[in-house]
Parts: structure tokens; C-alpha cells; sequence
């Protein structure tokens, strides 16, 4: 009950986050954080934040290429990684040829990045699901001594006995419902209450499409978390190990078959692309005489050479915590200077009107704010999940102390008329210019639409095929067949729906016209 209420509150708590933090911000100012930024804090601070997230996006895309290649390892019959060290040299050379595909893809832009996953994205949905059906008879099986579990009350016996324990690995007690909530909404704060999603956001037609992140949080979080725990823990079961001497390569074979490969491949490829993607903007940002592709290329080379190291993957999750901390300080500040000082008679955007190219408040309250955050954490006063939040206030306490002194309290009415004229002729252009846009006629022949349905059907037959393994198995007999089926035909609607939807993609992008 911990994990299936913990993570639905944590994951909710991410949603409301993103509507009620990162929304308005992003749709009153149609701004990314960047431009937000370098706009209230100078070049220096921006420069500053544009290193950070450097490094924080290169090391989720290594650890994302590492999880993919684990996928790899596994077809070639090559040891699982579980060092923080490569202790074989094969695993490094499959690194550097999944890194060169998550690499050649992101240096393409952000249309092909969008393409990718775009495809991906129902068929992950799909295959998690599945694979939690196709395991948890195997669980059950084990502990209930039958296929299937009669109802609820046998399920919470089943994942309290053997998937979700509250026993480390160790012997120590595990976190509990408080702890998972924390988690489930920690995992995305560099997103929301870290502001960077503004990005995204600031193209929504009203705020309520902050809603809209339900989708990624509740099938993407919610959904697929659970499904990798029972399937964890039935691989576990099937190869009579500890889920510590497993990888994600293993886990993906036993509950999926070859598809298996494709889906560890896919999920880490469509992380570690849109990732590498945003620290190569970030790079370029900083470096800006050079391209976006060339800076992507450089990072991009960092990245995979980071993703030999499986201590990378092995640590994602405090790694996303710590990184979430780093930026949570950058949002307050943002969220301080855009919802608080209007209200409390303070101008909004003073920094750039006084011409400041540093803004001490701006890069003080963001240092002061780590030294908050990784204070609690060193002190241990408060859960490791939550330290985001204190950190959060005290940085907007900070930053409205620390502007009060440095100006945000003057008057700067003049100004205030210029920018808002100068936003008035922005807004006018952009409509001109939105009204000379051609008008792009979708793709609607026949033919398009049948690849699309008969993709569409591959899916469903994939879920057709682990319901037949989850109800149709009255024996550990007609689990095991019923399994191989699934494992064979799987992976057949796998290629077809792949092949099918990447056509229909180019074919759409094709027959468009102006």
C-alpha cells in the first residue's frame, strides 16, 4: 500500500506542481527559464545555471545510454555491470555504439528527438504493462501457490512477500508511505518546481494545460514504476537470484522476450536523447560562436564516455534528487520575482532595468540556497526526498530580503511604459507573422490511415497476448506456453508496429501541403 498510495499521492502532488508553479509563469510570459533568467539575473548567473544544467542532463542521458546498453550486454552474453567500474571490455565498445545512436539523433534538433519518441512512447506504455502481466504469475506462482491472485487481499499479500518488501536489499528497513510520496514528487522537481519545463509550457494556450503532465506522471510514472517492480521481482523469481544481481537487461528478457532488448533500449534512448538534447542547448548557450550540433557532438562525446561507468545508472535516483536540489533554488528564484513582488509592491524585471549584468541577489540567494539544502541533508533533519521544498522557501525568502536592498523597491514606472510597449509591438509582430504561416493540411489519404490502424492493432494484439499469459494460465504448464507465445508473437507485432508507424510518420511529413 506504501508504493501503489505513495506513488499515485507523490505523482499528483508533480501535476498540481507543474499546473500551479511552472504553468502561469510560462504562459504570462511565453519565456523559457532561460530567457526568464538572463533577463532578472544577467549573464553571469545565466552562465552559471547553463553549466549546471550541463552537467545534470549529461549525466541522466549517461546513465540512460548505460541502462540501454545493459539490453545489448545481455544478446551478447557478456556479465552484467554491477561494479561502479566496466569490468569488460565488450560492454565498453556496446556503449560507445548505443552512445553514437542517442548522439546522431540529438544532434538532428529537436524535431527528430520529438519524432522518436513520439513513436515510442504508446508502444513503452504497452510493453510495461504487459510485462507486469506477464510476470506476475510467475510471483504468484511462488508465494500463493497459484497462477493467478484471487483479489485484492491476495495481491497485497503477494507484493508484501516478494516485490515491494519494505526490506532493503541488506536487511534494513525500507522507506515507507511518507517517503514514497516524497520520492514520486521529488523525481521531476527539476522540471516543475526547477522551472525548466517552461520551456514547454510557455506554447500552452491557457494554464490548465499544465494538467496535461498527468499523462507522463500517471502511465509514465504511476503505471510503469509498479509494472518494473512485479517484473523486477519475477525475473528475480524465474532466475532464482536477488534483484541486486540483476540489470535491466535481465529483467526486460524475462518478462518480455527479445522485445525485452527493444524496450531497455527504447526507454533509455528516449531519455538520454531528449537529455542530451537540452545539455547541448545548455552548452551552446554558453558557448555560443559555435553551432548547437557542434557543442551536442562535444557533450555528447563527454556523456558516453561518463556512461562506461555503471556507478552512473546505479545512482540515478539520488543522482536526480541532488540535481533537482541544485535547480530547485533557480525556480524560487524566478517564482519570487514573477508571483511575489507584484504583490508586494515590488517591480518585476528591476534588474534589467537598473542594466545589471550580475545581479548579487540573484547568484547569493542561489548559493545560499545549496548551502541550505545540502545543509538539511548532511544534518539529516528532514527526509532526503523532501529537502526541496524548505529549500524552496528559504530561497525565496532570500532572494526578496537580498532584492529589497538592491533596488527591486524603487520606482521604475518609466520603464515599466517602455517594456510594456515593447511587448505590445513583440505581440503584433508575432501575430503578423503567425497570419503570413502557411497552412499545413494534414494527411488523410487512405493508405496512411491503414498504416496506422494495423499499427495501432499490433499494440492491442501485444496486450491481447499477455492477457491470454495473465488469465489464460491454469497451470504452470499453460503459464510457461502461454509465455513463450506471448515472447513470440510479441515481438512480431513489435517490428510491425515499429516499421508501420515510422512509415506512416514519413509519409504524413510527405504528403503535407502549404
Amino acid at each position: 500500500m506504501d508504493i501503489i498510495l505513495g506513488l499515485l499521492i507523490g505523482n499528483i502532488l508533480a501535476v498540481l506542481s507543474w499546473r500551479f508553479i511552472t504553468s502561469p509563469i510560462a504562459v504570462d510570459t511565453r519565456l523559457s527559464l532561460y530567457t526568464y533568467l538572463n533577463k532578472i539575473a544577467g549573464d553571469s548567473m545565466t552562465k552559471l545555471y547553463n553549466w549546471a544544467n550541463v552537467i545534470i542532463f549529461s549525466v541522466i542521458s549517461a546513465a540512460m545510454i548505460t541502462v540501454s546498453s545493459t539490453a545489448v550486454r545481455f544478446a551478447f552474453d557478456i556479465p552484467a555491470q554491477l561494479n561502479w567500474y566496466p569490468t569488460n571490455a565488450w560492454f565498453i565498445l556496446i556503449v560507445l555504439a548505443v552512445g553514437i545512436v542517442v548522439v546522431s539523433i540529438a544532434i538532428y534538433g529537436f524535431n527528430a528527438v520529438s519524432e522518436f519518441s513520439g513513436i515510442c512512447a504508446p508502444w513503452l506504455f504497452v510493453m510495461f504493462t504487459s510485462g507486469a502481466m506477464v510476470l506476475l504469475p510467475a510471483l504468484s506462482l511462488d508465494v500463493l501457490d497459484k497462477t493467478l491472485p484471487a483479489g485484492w487481499a491476495d495481491f497485497m499479500t503477494l507484493g508484501d512477500q516478494s516485490i515491494w518488501t519494505g526490506i532493503n536489499s541488506d536487511g534494513e528497513p525500507g522507506i515507507g508511505l511518507v517517503e514514497v510520496i516524497g520520492f514520486g514528487w521529488a523525481a521531476n522537481t527539476i522540471t516543475h518546481f526547477g522551472l525548466i519545463d517552461m520551456a514547454l509550457l510557455r506554447f500552452a494556450k491557457k494554464k490548465n494545460y499544465g494538467y496535461a503532465t498527468s499523462t507522463g506522471m500517471m502511465f509514465g510514472h504511476y503505471v510503469a514504476w509498479i509494472a518494473a517492480g512485479i517484473m523486477g521481482a519475477g525475473a528475480a523469481v524465474i532466475l532464482g537470484k536477488s534483484i541486486v544481481e540483476l540489470d535491466p537487461g535481465d529483467v526486460a528478457y524475462y518478462a518480455l522476450g527479445l522485445s525485452g532488448f527493444v524496450i531497455v533500449i527504447v526507454a533509455g534512448w528516449t531519455t538520454a536523447i531528449t537529455n542530451l538534447y537540452r545539455a547541448g542547448l545548455a552548452a551552446q548557450a554558453i558557448f555560443f560562436n559555435h553551432s548547437r550540433k557542434k557543442t551536442t557532438i562535444v557533450v555528447g562525446l563527454v556523456t558516453v564516455a561518463i556512461a562506461c561507468f555503471p556507478f552512473v545508472f546505479s545512482q540515478i535516483l539520488p543522482l536526480l534528487t541532488y540535481a533537482g536540489l541544485l535547480v530547485v533554488p533557480v525556480g524560487a528564484i524566478v517564482f519570487a520575482e514573477h508571483q511575489i513582488f507584484p504583490r508586494i509592491g515590488f517591480t518585476r524585471y528591476w534588474s534589467s532595468y537598473r542594466k545589471l549584468t550580475f545581479s548579487m541577489p540573484a547568484v547569493a540567494s542561489w548559493g545560499l540556497g545549496l548551502v541550505f539544502g545540502f545543509g538539511l541533508n548532511f544534518l539529516d533533519v528532514i527526509s532526503f526526498y523532501y529537502l526541496f521544498i524548505p529549500t524552496w522557501f528559504f530561497t525565496i525568502a532570500v532572494y526578496t530580503l537580498l532584492a529589497s536592498k538592491y533596488g527591486a523597491k524603487e520606482n521604475y514606472a518609466e520603464e515599466v511604459k517602455e517594456e510594456e510597449v515593447r511587448m505590445e509591438t513583440i505581440e503584433r509582430f508575432q501575430e503578423e507573422q503567425a497570419k503570413n504561416e502557411p497552412s499545413i493540411a494534414k494527411d488523410v489519404s487512405l493508405f496512411s490511415k491503414g498504416l496506422k490502424f494495423i499499427a495501432i492493432s499490433a499494440l492491442v494484439a501485444t496486450l491481447v497476448l499477455a492477457c491470454n499469459v495473465m488469465f489464460g494460465s491454469a497451470t504452470e504448464t499453460n503459464y510457461i506456453e502461454n509465455r513463450e507465445l506471448f515472447y513470440r508473437y510479441a515481438f512480431i507485432c513489435t517490428i510491425i508496429y515499429f516499421v508501420l508507424a515510422y512509415w506512416a510518420l514519413k509519409r504524413g511529413k510527405s504528403n503535407t501541403v502549404a
